[in-house]
């Protein structure tokens, strides 16, 4: 008897998708490292740039619940598209701003970017894989993706030490100008598919169900609960550092900046390294037990990061943090595409950024005036403690069981309540056969 061919774990789709995000993110790393470097660089204090930071988490509220949706109606490679054009706005801006406020607009382009990408990663790699491999394809996806935490951050640092911000973007500018290619020409094949296939329309009518269907998770008491409320300690706390870790490596550490673009690539190597096996291990024994062993190293690295007063210092800590969410990240990730109905994966995204855009938004501001009030060290206690409150949320409440299906079933009523949805079905295919329909596709 012949065999089945066994599918790979990577479809070549899936693989070719990797590439245009590898090299967007190669650019993308190389600015957002830098972005607040720049921003300094041409006049702003600490204060201003935490106030940049903050006014600037403003803008992706805008977009992100709209692009999560297109996202799920247009298909993935679309939205990708979409998304991508901003980017193009963001790297040129960068290259000519004659000033630190001209940056702003950069800031708009990026955010169009997040918006319409961001969504699309996660959902399109569920689509694309088995259930029972889902830890291990997000482990896998991240490991190739993690060489540009390793490439970008040092071809950066080198880059701006040696010719300046200017010529950094430039190189930036070009590489994601390849990426940007690419992707729309994918994103025309898939459109030109994608016309003789069943497909769904986006409505008005469409989007109120789809949010109200994620509203129903988000309040009914189940896992997705609690994973919104982890998710938004974590994104406070670690939003009140982001922007300031370069300033204070390079103001109060005194580090040059090939060495923090030294300090980047080896917190990404070590993610590189260890977050295919953090996969299979979340698969093997859960992802309630992989995000809570993550979480204590991710601890323990920002201990070790508040106490160190030199390069290497700080290089044990980027070690601890890089292996900490290598472990800690598959495992949510698939947690949260176990949980959330397929048909609403980018909505999801979408609506959990925005809502938790919303509730983090002063935290860069805050943080930087910790850093002038209580001395720089201050805002660095935040994602210690953070990460230390939501462990012991994560270990009592992310019990998936029955609890997966709970969820769903919550959605999956709000859905079937819809009236004008807008669903083209060809006779003798069902409404639930064409949902999530669509093409592939994140940047950042």
């Amino acid at each position: 008897m012949e065999t089945a061919k066994k599918q790979p774990l990577l479809s070549p789709l899936l693989l070719m998708f990797l590439f245009t995000t590898i090299l967007a993110n190669i650019s993308g790393t190389m600015s957002d490292r830098a972005l607040p470097l720049y921003v300094h660089n041409l006049g702003a204090s600490v204060t201003e740039v935490g106030l940049f930071f903050t006014l600037g988490a403003i803008l992706p509220l805008a977009f992100r619940i709209i692009g999560g949706w297109l996202s799920d109606t247009i298909g993935r490679l679309q939205a990708i598209a979409i998304g991508t054009l901003g980017g193009v706005i963001e790297m040129i801006v960068a290259v000519i701003a004659p000033s630190w406020e001209w940056l702003f607009i950069s800031v708009i382009g990026a955010a169009v970017t997040r918006a319409f990408v961001g969504p699309s990663f996660l959902a399109f790699i569920a689509e694309q894989t088995d259930e029972e491999n889902l830890g291990k394809v997000y482990g896998i996806s991240d490991a190739l993706f993690m060489v540009v935490g390793v490439i970008g951050p040092l071809l950066a640092g080198y880059l701006m030490q040696e010719s300046g911000f200017r010529q950094m973007y430039a190189v930036a500018a070009g590489i994601y100008i390849v990426a940007a290619a690419i992707r729309v020409a994918m994103a025309l094949r898939a459109n030109k598919q994608r016309a003789n296939e069943p497909h769904q329309r986006p409505t008005l009518g469409g989007l109120k169900t789809d949010l109200i269907a994620m509203a129903g998770l988000v309040v009914g008491g189940g896992i997705v609960t609690w994973l919104f409320l982890s998710d938004g300690i974590l994104d406070v706390s670690f939003s009140m550092i982001d922007q300031l870790t370069p300033l204070y490596q390079a103001d109060i550490i005194h580090l040059s900046y090939i060495q923090i673009g030294w300090l980047v690539a080896i917190r990404s190597f070590a993610t590189m390294v260890v977050i295919a096996p953090g996969g299979w291990f979340s698969d093997k024994v859960g992802e309630r037990i992989a995000i809570v062993i993550g979480g204590a190293f991710v601890v323990a690295a920002w201990i070790v990061f508040v106490v160190s007063r030199g390069f290497l210092g700080i290089a044990g800590a980027w070690i601890l943090f890089g292996t900490g969410w290598a472990l800690f990240q598959p495992a949510y990730n698939s947690l949260i595409s176990k949980v959330i109905p397929k048909r609403l994966r980018g909505t999801a995204f979408g609506l959990f950024s925005t809502s938790l855009g919303i509730i983090s938004l002063p935290a860069p501001y805050v943080g930087a005036l910790m850093w002038e009030w209580l001395g720089p060290r201050a805002p660095f206690f935040a994602p210690m403690v953070g990460v230390a409150l939501m462990l012991p949320l994560v270990w009592f409440k992310f019990r998936l069981k029955s609890q997966g299906a709970t969820d769903a079933s919550v959605a999956q009523e709000a859905l079937a309540s819809r009236d004008g949805f807008g669903v083209v079905a060809e006779e003798g295919t069902s409404s639930d056969e064409t949902l999530g329909q669509g093409g592939a596709a994140e940047d950042l």
